[in-house]
């Protein structure tokens, strides 16, 4: 039998810190933002919980709720060996599809404001494009670290362009074009990360900027919000009034903002403020600086997640953090720029912050993933 070393006997110090910490600043971070996204929950919709439901703490209380749910989970899934992950792309493909599908049979599917984007049962709901961006993550990690030289052809990508855009569609169908567009450029930051020549991303990168205002001019909801985005004032009342209420909670804000719980635009001005549009009311409230230190906390996020996947000695691990971090990078993005009246409205919750406790969970849970791999690669690296 081998003998003890001297630091084994003293109590094994060094097999304490081969468990390895991990990234304790991405960890604190993602809790910090989840956490304050609760607390603007409750400012922005104590007044119309309350209206709608009588319970000013109705969405509070939810929120609250995913907050814990997603906390244990992005726990949990830290001790997780990320590399027991790469068989599980297909299934989690699979699982995500089907609940994509399932959204359009009748009694499961939950519609809301002329969209079918949810499944449940009474109270109970899902929202299955959250869980299918992340499904399309294991996958197209799973299917590149496999077999990297593939991806040096256009062949080998379209595994991942036909399965990416299967799911585009089924999100489309509901109809969701935000989430589309996250999914789409997803697919494209995948197939880049994965290794694609500059003529098959050419490929791929081409069609999909003239399908972008194809899919606008196929819908005529979509044309209507495209001249609000560029002329709202013409319909101040209708498809201009959610984005002149955003820029007027944004302009109230000025620099410092009207203070925390004293915003005016979410007593029922400014439509879905606890959700798609909460960072209008974070700006009334918080001001310029307020925005600024949130999106400084988020952009730390996203720079310490590339940060632990450049430093992955594995390429599924790479992959699979690159991912999770550009899916949070773009929609953060996204919503920022469609509060900001940068591009047409659509709905699209900011992730860790707006109300939602799939989004909130799932997302956690993603960053949970993102943790684990953190402190499996320190580990690897005390153990050497």
């Amino acid at each position: 039998m081998k003998a003890l070393s001297s630091a084994e006997r003293a109590g094994s110090p060094l097999r304490e810190r081969a468990r390895g910490k991990g990234d304790l600043l991405f960890l604190f971070s993602v809790l910090a933002l989840a956490a304050y996204g609760t607390l603007c929950v409750y400012s922005a919709s104590y007044y119309n919980a309350e209206t709608l439901y009588g319970d000013g703490f109705f969405f509070f209380r939810k929120q609250l709720f995913g907050f814990a749910v997603g906390a244990v989970c992005m726990i949990a899934v830290s001790f997780l060996d990320y590399r027991k992950l790469k068989k599980s792309g297909l299934p989690a493909l699979i699982v995500s599809l089907v609940l994509l599908a399932l959204v359009f049979v009748p009694g499961l599917g939950k519609s809301n404001y002329g969209a079918t984007r949810w499944i449940g049962f009474g109270s109970f709901t899902v929202q299955p494009s959250e869980i299918a961006k992340y499904g399309y993550v294991l996958f197209a990690a799973g299917y590149c670290a496999k077999n990297p030289a593939r991806m040096r052809t256009f062949r080998g990508i379209l595994p991942l362009l036909g399965d990416g855009l299967a799911v585009c569609l089924l999100i489309m169908l509901e109809p969701n074009m935000s989430v589309t567009m996250c999914v789409g450029a997803l697919m494209i930051g995948m197939i880049f990360l994965g290794g694609a020549s500059k003529k098959s991303l050419a490929a791929v990168c081409v069609p999909v900027l003239f399908a972008v205002p194809a899919l606008i001019a196929a819908e005529p909801y979509r044309l209507d919000r495209l001249s609000a985005f560029l002329n709202p004032w013409a319909s101040p009342q209708e498809e201009g009034y959610q984005l002149i209420q955003s820029l007027y909670a944004l302009g109230n804000g000025n620099w410092f903002g009207t203070g925390l719980f004293r915003s005016r635009q979410k007593y029922r001005f400014l439509p879905f403020s606890e959700s798609d549009f909460i960072l209008s009311v974070i700006g009334e409230e918080t001001g310029f600086f307020g925005v600024l230190a949130l999106f400084l906390v988020i952009g730390f996020v996203v720079w310490r997640g590339f940060r632990i996947a450049g430093r992955c000695e594995d390429l599924y691990g790479y992959l699979l953090v690159a991912g999770i971090t550009l899916s949070f990078a773009v929609q953060s993005a996204l919503n920022a720029l469609v509060v900001s009246g940068s591009i047409p409205p659509t709905g699209l919750p900011l992730p860790l912050i707006s109300a939602g406790n799939t989004s909130l969970i799932v997302t956690m849970t993603g960053m949970g993933l993102v943790y684990g791999v953190s402190r499996h690669n320190e580990r690897k690296k005390f153990i050497r």
